[in-house]
């Protein structure tokens, strides 16, 4: 070593240098999920704002809606742009929950290269509060330029992929695999596949339905609506 150089200790680093055994803080701004407990295990304290959270679930599993509906009500008042969304949501389960249908823009291209456009476009646009995509196996140069337009215009971006992708090179900075908890009934297991902190070994079991429409169905067993969300219809039948 140098006679010149000095090593310094962990406790003289500035404040802005992310030490890995660390949460690191968020420099941007982040949305909370709705849940002290995810947003606890989360850098900065809730989703990111200005990049990319990447949400890998198996086949025929959709718990998307329960998973970023509290954020998605809170973000705004803007457009939520639901690109690829495998069905149409059902809206007035969305407006019950406080998310109407007037904030809601389902764009449908089949094609991914199509796909991808499309919410590059909504990024860019200045009304849009959020971006949800659905797309399945890809290279990473695509997802890149979604989240390089998620941080030049301050954007909540969703990108919805099978769990297999957890594989595959990603950019995203927060990678999340979700599905129902076998163990409780109405509850999400989520899983941290990557963050800017150390490693998560144990899944997070985050309760699924919204408090109030708990304390309803309580009162009320049959008061459960016929038509439910057709996002998430594996998980409705679980329920």
């Amino acid at each position: 070593m140098p006679a010149s150089a000095r090593v310094f200790p962990l406790s003289e680093l500035h404040a802005d240098v992310w030490q890995a055994h660390a949460l690191a803080t968020a420099p941007a701004r982040v949305q909370a999920t709705g849940s002290v407990a995810l947003d606890a295990q989360l850098p900065g304290g809730g989703w990111p704002v200005g990049a990319m959270t990447e949400v890998l679930q198996h086949a025929g599993v959709h718990c998307e809606w329960r998973l970023l509906l509290p954020a998605l009500v809170r973000c705004g008042q803007g457009p939520v742009v639901l690109v690829g969304a495998p069905q149409l949501p059902f809206a007035p389960a969305l407006a019950a929950q406080g998310l109407p249908a007037h904030r809601l823009l389902w764009i449908a291209p089949q094609a991914i290269a199509q796909r991808l456009w499309a919410a590059e476009q909504a990024l860019r646009c200045a009304e849009v509060d959020a971006v949800l995509l659905w797309v399945a196996a890809m290279r990473p140069e695509p997802l890149r330029r979604l989240q390089m337009a998620a941080a030049e215009h301050s954007k909540l971006l969703f990108v919805m992929r099978p769990a297999q992708a957890q594989t595959e090179a990603s950019p995203a900075v927060l990678r999340l695999q979700v599905g129902l908890d076998g163990q409780q009934t109405d509850a999400l297991e989520v899983r941290l596949l990557k963050r800017r902190g150390p490693p998560l070994e144990q899944p997070l079991h985050l309760q699924a339905r919204a408090a109030q429409l708990s304390m309803l169905l309580a009162l009320n067993p049959g008061s459960l609506p016929r038509h439910r969300d057709a996002l998430d219809r594996t998980a409705a039948r679980a329920a």
